[in-house]
């Protein structure tokens, strides 16, 4: 039986030594990977092209609502990909599987609660709490945006959450190794696609998709 390999990535390593070690013991054979942040996943990945399985924290430094989900599932979408958050929100929980997330684990879970949704997960399954309610009416902007933002590259998508980040076209250029024209390219194409007139909106759209205030009218800036 061919081994399961498994990446955690978090950017706690307390937090990712303890579930490497409680799925080692539960999972026979399972080769636990562990990455820090994105950039170390992605390094990860393209050392190992058979992972099983991805288990992502949202929120680490540099990304911004569901962004780390939505880069990795336009990256890798042939891997499936858990969240395993301390956030217990419903309307997180039902965006993150409306965006491709395989299941959804809260931090809060006991061990061996953890180690059965992984297990259901690995068999081919889709993994929720079953405690928390995710039937909420469906909204149609969330899915509308969730449908423009499919269409992003990951480079797109990397270039998006830099710019949640607050850097300029040079910064990014810098940090990707391209020129600042390719970034300019990758700005427009992102607006355009996402239908909004600025990067300001963009950013305002990502982050607001990984929370349950989207109800709340954005605010709007200048172009830059």
């Amino acid at each position: 039986m061919a081994k399961q390999r498994i990446v955690i990535v978090d950017d706690h390593p307390l937090f990712r030594g303890a579930l490497s070690q409680a799925l080692s013991t539960a999972i026979a054979g399972v080769q636990i990977l562990e990455a820090g942040s994105l950039e170390e996943l992605s390094e990860t990945l393209d050392k190992n092209e058979d992972v099983d399985l991805v288990l992502l924290d949202l929120t680490m430094p540099g990304v911004q609502g569901l962004s780390g989900l939505l880069f990795l599932r336009a990256q890798s979408p042939e891997i499936p990909v858990v969240v395993v958050s301390a956030s217990e929100d419903p309307t997180i929980i039902r965006r993150a599987l409306e965006f491709g997330a395989s299941g959804y684990v809260p931090k809060s879970l006991p061990v061996e609660k953890i180690r059965e949704a992984v297990r259901h997960i690995l068999d081919g399954g889709v993994w929720s709490p079953p405690d928390i309610p995710l039937d909420g009416a469906a909204d149609p902007e969330a899915r509308d945006l969730a449908t423009r933002l499919a269409t992003l590259t990951p480079q797109q998508v990397r270039v998006l959450m830099m710019l949640g980040e607050g850097l300029l076209n040079k910064q990014i250029a810098y940090k990707l190794t391209v020129s600042e024209a390719t970034i300019k390219a990758h700005v427009s194409a992102i607006l355009q696609k996402l239908g909004v007139d600025s990067r300001t909106q963009a950013v305002i759209a990502i982050g607001r998709i990984g929370s349950s205030d989207w109800a709340k009218p954005a605010e709007t800036g200048p172009a830059r």
